[in-house]
């Protein structure tokens, strides 16, 4: 059985040559006879119908995808679900790459296309690292995601709850400071852990 799959992950490509109807009529023009297709839904881990398209797969079958792209986020990923199909018997066909499977060829074409990945992968992780290495050296450097709001703001807000002795609710404080109540609650709950502790 030849199945094909589309997606498109945004608007903008469902309008500027990557929509539905244009991989439809590629994977049709290619063999496809069953065609599976998410569109996108908000969430980039929804993809239902590649999840059905996976389960239907056996051995002998093949998978038409326009580009790479349309069913794996990164090099990496499309490498490894590339090799689990093939080991599997499914032939794996990338219009803009061509087909892969277990002859020599393409393992070839493979293995040099999937080399180029795993080497980009490793590029991004070095740089990351080099980052975090010059980061570190700076003065005042954390770990993790910047801090919001300053430890002279907070101080501030948790001072003005009337359950700290202020005037004001959450939901006043939260609408004189510019800082959600959900903050407030957290840093409020957090300090109360903490001069416990001490």
């Amino acid at each position: 059985m030849i199945y094909g799959y589309a997606r498109v992950s945004t608007k903008r490509q469902a309008s500027d040559g990557n929509s539905l109807e244009s991989q439809r009529e590629l994977l049709k023009q290619n063999g496809a006879i069953e065609i599976f297709e998410d569109s996108f839904t908000g969430t980039k881990a929804d993809r239902p119908e590649f999840n059905k398209l996976l389960g239907k797969l056996q051995n002998g079958d093949t998978l038409i995808v326009t580009k790479l792209d349309r069913f794996a986020r990164s090099m990496a990923q499309g490498s490894e679900l590339v090799t689990q199909l093939i080991n599997k018997g499914i032939k794996v066909n990338i219009l803009n790459i061509g087909i892969m499977d277990n002859t020599p060829s393409s393992k070839l074409i493979r293995n040099v296309f999937f080399s180029f990945a795993e080497f980009e992968r490793d590029m991004i992780v070095e740089r990351t690292q080099e980052g975090k290495a010059i980061a570190k050296t700076k003065e005042g450097f954390k770990e993790g995601r910047p801090q919001k709001y300053t430890n002279k703001q907070l101080n501030h807000a948790i001072s003005n709850l009337s359950i700290n002795g202020g005037n004001y609710s959450y939901k006043e404080v939260a609408e004189i400071t510019g800082i959600s109540k959900s903050t407030l609650i957290r840093e409020n709950n957090k300090r109360k852990v903490t001069f416990a502790v001490n």
